[in-house]
């Protein structure tokens, strides 16, 4: 029987870190969070961050503008939290409603202040290796991974999913970690057959009881990024928990798994990036 890796436990201890590195900072630092329209999944993650932010001695600043916000409205209130020097961190939730544009948003908040990772800055930074930011997803599946003590050295990694969010920068800092990668995705053939060599299985597709137990080698340790709903409305990953988790060595459970330590590195991204405006090294 696989070991459950506990996000909630691990993103504790995360926090309280920052908590102290915060505490070390000429200043309390800022987080602008940018939530657009009434989606009930973004409202549930951005109470969550305001809460996190209140426990890691970091400043929340909560924008909610409605639905029907055009484009250049949310570009100005942009170019406003650049020029703030209070505001250390600027988050968009993502998805925007329609027909709200995510790329040029991304692309006007300030790199230094992208704690999310996603501006083409950030993202060319990542993939040759000198990041000044680590996505927070991908970051907090390499943070579980050292917390218990599974090195991607030398092991067959394969990744699930290729968007920009996850699946690609997860892919990225695998590989910088010296795991011997494959990226999957829907026109990948004989997907199977590619799942059962993995030593590391991460899966960020997002659809319910997509990863079964005969695509999980014996021993294999699987992270599963994905939060879905099943058909009883219960949140649940990629995979069919049940039927993996006996043939895995480590496995992340949904909920309580990646999802809280998401929101940690989003904390810690935003106390690094008050530590470079302030000129200090944390």
């Amino acid at each position: 029987m696989a070991v459950r890796i506990d996000g909630k436990a691990l993103a504790a201890k995360v926090k309280s870190q920052v908590a102290a590195e915060t505490a070390k900072l000429p200043r309390q630092p800022g987080l602008a969070v940018v939530l657009v329209g009434d989606d009930p999944a973004s409202q549930v993650y951005v109470r969550g961050k305001e809460a996190d932010c209140a426990e890691c001695g970091i400043r929340s600043f909560p924008y909610r503008l409605p639905a029907d916000t055009h484009q250049q409205e949310l570009l100005a209130l942009i170019e406003k939290l650049n020029a703030d020097a209070a505001v250390d961190g600027i988050l968009v939730q993502l998805p925007l409603p329609a027909p709200l544009e995510a790329e040029p948003v991304i692309e006007a908040i300030r790199p230094d202040k992208d704690v999310d990772c996603f501006h083409p800055y950030n993202v060319g930074r990542l993939n040759i290796g000198t990041p000044v930011f680590q996505p927070c997803t991908p970051a907090g599946v390499m943070e579980m991974l050292r917390e218990s003590g599974i090195s991607p050295a030398g092991k067959r990694c394969v990744v699930l999913g290729r968007s920009n969010i996850v699946g690609k920068p997860m892919a990225a800092l695998l590989t910088q970690a010296d795991g011997t990668v494959t990226l999957c995705h829907s026109r990948t053939p004989e997907l199977t057959e590619i799942t059962r060599q993995a030593d590391i299985l991460v899966s960020a597709v997002g659809k319910v009881n997509c990863v079964t137990a005969d695509m999980v080698k014996d021993g294999a340790v699987v992270i599963d990024v994905a939060m879905n709903r099943n058909d009883a409305g219960k949140l649940c990953g990629d995979a069919d928990f049940a039927a993996v988790e006996p043939k895995a060595s480590y496995i992340t459970p949904v909920p309580g798994g990646v999802g809280p330590m998401t929101r940690a590195m989003l904390m810690k991204n935003t106390t690094q990036a008050a530590a470079m405006q302030n000129g200090v090294a944390i």
